[in-house]
């Protein structure tokens, strides 16, 4: 089966959430953290842990994928980020978007990092949480990808040398044929590269439509969901293909958060309601007293049902935690603790795990030494499971710290334990 779209994500979450878009289209698509020996699906989506990497590892990371999609001989290589363009002026969306257009030989490449549904909207280059500016939002506070800049294309210019321009959105509600003109007039002048206004789910299926035959695509996931139709009506992939359903995987569930997001802490408080969480202070004490801690505190009560673990923290304690053990040292302190949990969990026989964070979802997944996923339907934002392959599977929620409904951990939890129903 030819290899229709190659995407590599740079981050788990993210690159599940994909994947899973596509599998709701009816599309099979792998979802590997490492590629694999040979794509089988029309579709695969490798995840990354490249977004607060150090920018030359994160390019040479994302060049390497980039190449390996291409040997297999992908027709459209696709670079998905986050909805709120996590990023800082060293990269790295801009560095790795550039590899990528060197890669393909793109001439222009546009940006869609819009998600409607969960009220991301870029509006003349610049990017909205609901109905504030993202500079005004939570966002403005994350550890590690402060957003305090809304302006796109001054955001993404600071990361790459390659000309930055905008589709604006008079232009996407003119039509194709104008779209098609005002990139070639983009083109033209020595822009390479192109944030793309959208609002609407309209505005993605404009811009899908597009950008549907260009070799390299970017953007959240959101845009891609518009692609499966484009490829039928051009006969790349057959109108019945259909992705099986996920089957039931009973036993122990847990949540770990490592994300700091407002809305994952409100999850946490919606989950606290019902079943025991614990709060663990990273500035309290070394790794290996918190597992302990944890551990401690845990397994004695998953008999009762799920529990959760969380380093997620608000904006103070986030400042101080930094101030006391440095940026980086907290996050991997955190990540360090989370993944050996995961661990521990799986080996006293927990098979259902909701990871909250992107950061957090790659330690998990790289402890636990998991490099492909078998990936359900995607439903909402934050909402979409899969499971590893084998007489014992392991499921999983990898969830955006950022979505989900504030009531999502314990359904999700039990929706693992039915598998995806008819």
């Amino acid at each position: 089966m030819s290899l229709v779209f190659g995407a590599v994500a740079d981050d788990l979450t993210g690159g599940l959430e994909l994947a899973a878009m596509l599998v709701a289209a009816g599309v099979p698509c792998a979802f590997a953290t490492t590629p694999p020996e040979r794509p089988d699906e029309p579709a695969i989506v490798i995840g990354r842990r490249t977004r607060v990497a150090d920018p030359a590892m994160a390019t040479a990371d994302i060049r390497q994928t980039g190449q390996w999609l291409r040997d297999r001989g992908a027709r459209q290589l696709f670079f998905k980020y986050c909805a709120t363009f996590d990023s800082t002026p060293a990269g790295n969306i801009g560095n790795c978007a550039d590899a990528l257009r060197e890669l393909t030989g793109s001439s222009l490449t546009a940006f869609c990092p819009s998600f409607p549904e969960a009220g991301r909207r870029v509006f003349q280059g610049h990017l909205f949480a609901d109905d504030r500016l993202i500079s005004e939002s939570p966002k403005r506070h994350d550890p590690l990808t402060p957003m305090t800049d809304p302006d796109l294309v001054r955001v993404l210019q600071a990361q790459t040398p390659t000309g930055v321009g905008l589709i604006p959105q008079q232009v996407v509600r003119a039509g194709l044929d104008a779209m098609k003109a005002h990139c070639e007039r983009l083109g033209a002048s020595g822009i390479g590269f192109a944030l793309a206004d959208a609002a609407v789910p309209e505005d993605l299926a404009a811009l899908a439509e597009l950008t549907v035959d260009w070799p390299l695509m970017t953007g959240n996931s959101s845009i891609a969901a518009y692609y499966p139709a484009l490829w039928r009506e051009r006969g790349l992939i057959a109108p019945d293909l259909h992705a099986p359903r996920l089957p039931s995987v009973p036993g122990p569930g847990v949540v770990l958060a490592g994300s700091c997001a407002d809305r994952t802490r409100r999850q946490l408080e919606v989950f606290a309601e019902q079943r025991p969480v614990l709060t663990l202070d990273l500035i309290e004490g070394d790794a290996q007293s918190l597992i302990t801690q944890a551990l401690d505190w845990a397994l004695p009560r998953l008999a009762d049902g799920p529990v959760a673990i969380a380093t997620s923290a608000g904006p103070e304690a986030v400042a101080e935690a930094q101030a006391r053990l440095g940026q980086r040292h907290a996050a991997s302190l955190a990540e360090e603790v989370l993944s050996t949990l995961a661990e521990a969990f799986r080996e006293a026989g927990v098979t259902r795990f909701l990871i909250c964070g992107g950061e957090t979802s790659g330690a998990v997944l790289d402890r636990l030494g998991i490099t492909s996923l078998r990936v359900g339907a995607y439903r909402a934002p934050g909402i979409s499971q899969a499971l590893t392959e084998g007489a014992i599977p392991l499921a999983f929620c990898l969830k955006s710290g950022k979505l989900g409904p504030e009531d999502m951990l314990l359904p999700m939890l039990a929706s693992m334990e039915r598998g995806e129903q008819p």
